[in-house]
């Protein structure tokens, strides 16, 4: 069974047992979270496609880990106008493992 679920203004498909970085959740490690916003559920032929959400599905995780993502770097540059500006930034991300999903 499988399902997609919005979390931090994204779309992922997940399955029970896999583990995903999401934006950054204020949840405890060791803990479990719950995810409300369930766009689709199905399971071989069978689809649930909710409008917007499906009705009474929900899909639970393990908080397993906070970290931060690797650095990338920005460059601005203007050719011929003497003009060069560098940035970096790392994102805040939560490791979770989908430990259920419910239909509803």
């Amino acid at each position: 069974m499988y399902a997609v679920i919005v979390t931090g203004g994204k779309q992922y498909r997940v399955m029970q047992g896999e583990v995903l970085r999401v934006e950054l959740l204020d949840a405890e490690v060791d803990s479990t979270v719950r995810f409300e916003q369930v766009l689709m559920v199905g399971e071989g032929e069978g689809v649930k496609v909710g409008a917007p959400t499906v009705a009474g599905a929900s899909v639970s995780a393990k908080v397993r880990a906070h970290g931060r993502a690797d650095k990338i770097r920005i460059v601005k540059f203007r050719r011929r106008k003497h003009h060069r500006k560098q940035m970096g930034h790392r994102q805040h991300y939560t490791e979770v493992e989908i430990t259920g999903i419910q239909a509803g």
